[in-house]
């Protein structure tokens, strides 16, 4: 099928050859004039541009070249007076930054360089180090003017210690409010509104003793690395993360400070969340609910049945069940009474002595409620209108 037919043109029954023919022709016709058309309407403008430019500029002819580094430099140079007479006035100091900076960290620098023990400049490759940023730090910002540090030296006396010191060696180490107050003259709000009477300040865990700043890395920054920073306190933690059951910590898909905040939390254990629960649900969702029936202890606290570090019982467990659901339901094991004075120990064959009094041993129904969830399949919540026991 041709052109025209894909078009929708319908060939009449008779003289078919001459029709299309006929058509062709005119289509050719209609690309030619409409082409003449264009090309003579472009050169007439070259035409009259070059007249107009005759008439006006009747100076000696120059090279394309030279006329358009000429313009160039013209608009260059109105660039700029239009941009300095818009930006404000501004002082030596800020007009630049960076020298006005380097200048001020000379001081320390002539001694503290790279012989130095700790890598001191490594701190140019953070962004601490960035000094076209008016709002970076100097070493004065951090230590103090320090000058009894850096003037009054005797030969043969040891030198008076900086304003703050941050580690130990050869000075006392400085207050860690001291220290602290450094820190948050810049980095305050937002994740650190807490920290006043966080658990962390109150031990005197300060900034400097998790973070590294004279390192172009900064381990508890890096998701790689952040727990080894923890676990140097943590110990308990670290111990938990290699039991049988455990998130995925040493795997690097979690850390820390995807459930606590380091510097104050208004929840508890400096939880990122307000309650244990809202930071659980942070990634187990669905057992956020809301559910038809739900399961109280759930609903309260996760950690009741889980702790999150880590467990030898799958999955996160406190304690194994039935020992563990016998924390609550210690009632007879019957639909109308679930929860009753000592149904950890008779319903499960643990006690030969009924809620009644009686005495029966074993327990009838001793091994069939061993395995809670076999039968209370949906523990987190159940959304089926028979699910009351959560069954379903």
């Amino acid at each position: 099928m041709d052109f025209l037919a894909r078009c929708g043109y319908t060939y009449p029954k008779k003289n078919k050859g001459i029709a299309v023919n006929k058509l062709k022709k005119l289509l050719l016709y209609c690309v030619f004039v409409s082409s003449a058309g264009t090309g003579l309407s472009l050169w007439a403008a070259e035409i009259q541009q070059v007249k107009e430019n005759q008439t006006t500029s009747p100076v000696p002819s120059v090279s394309t070249s030279q006329t358009r580094s000429t313009s160039e430099s013209q608009a260059i140079s109105q660039t700029k007076a239009v941009t300095k007479s818009q930006l404000p006035e501004m002082g030596a100091d800020e007009a630049k930054p960076a020298q006005a900076s380097f200048n001020k960290e000379a001081i320390c620098t002539r001694c503290h360089n790279e012989s130095e023990t700790s890598p001191v400049f490594a701190i140019y490759q953070t962004k601490h180090g960035v000094k076209g940023d008016p709002r970076t730090p100097t070493c004065q910002s951090c230590h103090g003017e320090s000058e009894r540090h850096t003037r009054d030296h005797v030969k043969g006396v040891s030198r008076a210690s900086p304003d703050v010191v941050f580690k130990k060696g050869t000075y006392a180490i400085s207050d860690a409010s001291a220290r602290a107050e450094k820190c948050l003259a810049c980095h305050k709000g937002t994740a650190r509104t807490n920290w006043d009477g966080s658990q962390h300040q109150k031990n005197q865990i300060i900034c400097n003793n998790c973070h590294t700043i004279h390192a172009a890395n900064d381990k508890v920054r890096d998701r790689k690395t952040q727990t080894e920073v923890c676990f140097t306190c943590h110990k308990v933690q670290r111990a938990d993360t290699h039991k049988i059951s455990t998130h995925p910590i040493d795997a690097g898909k979690i850390v820390c400070s995807d459930c606590h905040n380091p510097h104050g939390s208004v929840g508890p254990k400096l939880l990122s969340q307000d309650t244990v629960n809202e930071t659980c649900f942070t990634c187990h969702a669905e057992k956020r609910g809301p559910f038809l029936w739900e399961h109280q202890s759930v609903m309260e606290n996760c950690t009741n049945c889980h702790t999150p570090h880590g467990s030898n019982l799958t999955p996160l467990l406190k304690s194994r069940p039935p020992f563990l659901c016998q924390g609550c339901h210690n009632g007879p094991h019957v639909s109308a009474t679930p929860i009753g004075p000592q149904a950890g120990g008779y319903q499960n064959g643990w006690s030969n002595t009924t809620a009644a009094g009686g005495i029966q041993y074993p327990s009838p129904v001793g091994g069939g409620a061993r395995g809670c969830m076999n039968c209370h399949a949906m523990i987190h919540g159940s959304n089926n209108p028979s699910g009351a026991f959560l069954h379903r």
